[in-house]
């Protein structure tokens, strides 16, 4: 069976698909594969869910929804917005989502995925436990405190296929979104943090050509967001992040009022999000260099200008883990959509990071970037200690990839 990625750009290696239907045959798949991987939506634009062995998809497994107290204890592969539903009916809420509620929580997790926000962390910040398989089929647990928990959440898949997990939640709020169009880029540069601090959740999306639409999604309970005060207007129609795309896709906006699983996405479960056919890059610096940090993508226009669809910055606060990109350090992050040119945006990405290289940027994992190794390690503080992980937990490598190899090189054979 051919499979491939969520934007057909890339086609899985795999020798086999695998579909199991309970835990016990994860563990059977697990135990009898030379080489395995799990794969969620597939809304990742590298290989990094790739495998030559076999390849598991958790779509098959029964729902598991239990509410003790403020956690959860869910399926790994549920969808955020089936989770999102089952939350609220419950009258409890996550934090943050991403832009797209389409995608699985242990995906969203591995990966350090996230959504915006002064005070809150990516999504995997709210795992409290998770159980997975090893590789030898067994089926273990890790609690928050644990010592190897802080590298195992943001894993990347590479420690095993994470089955169950334990969330914290919130009671639910209600959220209104508005956007402004036409900020001036002044604005944003000169005053980021009285912009992206105006309420709860703001995203700006810029083709770095001198203006930016801030998208405001502001509690209920918290004041009234105004940013009028910076030159540009409140829209009067929908609007989608990419220009020409239909706004009906996307959540609902013009300050009508909802809760918070319809509002914090960008894009509504029931249509495609984004535009489809696609690439990302995104790039996170430490919050400080906001500023600086947009004034040296913007001198990056015109390389932009032939395959940018749209551009995303959003702040996320720092976490534990090991691997997330907002590890210890509270971050902006600069996302880029790309037309589906490969070559281009490859091109484009090591601009990136070459304009972007004072202030040590550290990229999405399941995204278009070209950092290599040693660039990489250097920024992660406990990089080594995620290797000595890996080599621990899985010293046959049945959880490897060709991309996490070049990461961390295997030390034994």
């Amino acid at each position: 069976m051919t499979r491939t990625n969520w934007a057909k750009n890339l086609t899985f290696s795999a020798e086999e698909v695998s579909v199991p239907e309970t835990v016990e045959q994860v563990q059977e798949v697990v135990a009898r594969s030379r080489a395995v991987h799990v794969v969620g939506t597939g809304h990742s634009f590298s290989p990094i869910a790739d495998t030559t062995g076999t390849l598991i998809t958790l779509e098959r497994m029964p729902e598991h929804f239990e509410l003790t107290g403020s956690s959860a204890r869910v399926s790994a592969g549920i969808r955020l917005a089936r989770l999102a539903d089952l939350l609220h009916a419950h009258g409890f809420a996550l934090p943050t989502l991403p832009s797209l509620p389409h995608i699985t929580l242990a995906g969203t997790c591995v990966t350090a995925t996230h959504g915006s926000g002064d005070g809150v962390a990516s999504l995997a910040s709210v795992v409290s436990a998770i159980e997975l398989v090893g590789p030898d089929g067994d089926l273990r647990r890790l609690e928050r405190g644990d010592p190897d928990f802080d590298g195992s959440v943001v894993a990347l898949g590479a420690l095993g296929v994470i089955v169950t997990m334990e969330i914290d939640v919130e009671p639910a709020f209600d959220v209104e979104q508005r956007v402004y169009q036409d900020v001036p880029w002044s604005a944003l540069t000169d005053h980021f943090d009285t912009v992206h601090g105006s309420a709860y959740s703001v995203s700006s999306f810029t083709q770095y050509r001198g203006t930016a639409e801030v998208w405001v999604k502001r509690r209920l309970d918290a004041p009234p967001a105004d940013l009028s005060w910076t030159g540009g207007h409140e829209a009067t129609a929908p609007r989608h992040p990419v220009p020409g795309q239909p706004a009906h896709h996307c959540t609902a906006q013009l300050g009508d009022p909802g809760p918070w699983h319809e509002r914090l996405p960008h894009f509504r479960a029931a249509f495609t999000p984004s535009v489809g056919t696609e690439l990302q890059s995104e790039f996170f610096v430490a919050r400080e260099h906001a500023a600086p940090a947009l004034r040296a993508l913007a001198t990056l226009s015109t390389d932009f200008a032939p395959i940018l669809l749209t551009s995303e910055v959003r702040t996320v606060n720092a976490d534990a883990q090991w691997l997330s990109p907002v590890h210890n350090r509270p971050s902006v992050a600069f996302h880029f959509t790309w037309r589906q040119e490969a070559e281009a945006v490859a091109a484009v990405a090591t601009k990136i990071e070459q304009a972007l290289e004072p202030f040590t940027p550290r990229p999405h994992w399941g995204k278009v970037f070209t950092l290599n190794r040693t660039t990489l390690a250097s920024r992660y503080p406990h990089w080594t200690d995620f290797a000595a992980l890996l080599e621990r937990t899985d010293p046959e490598g049945k959880f490897r990839n060709t991309t996490v190899n070049t990461w961390f090189p295997p030390t034994t054979t």
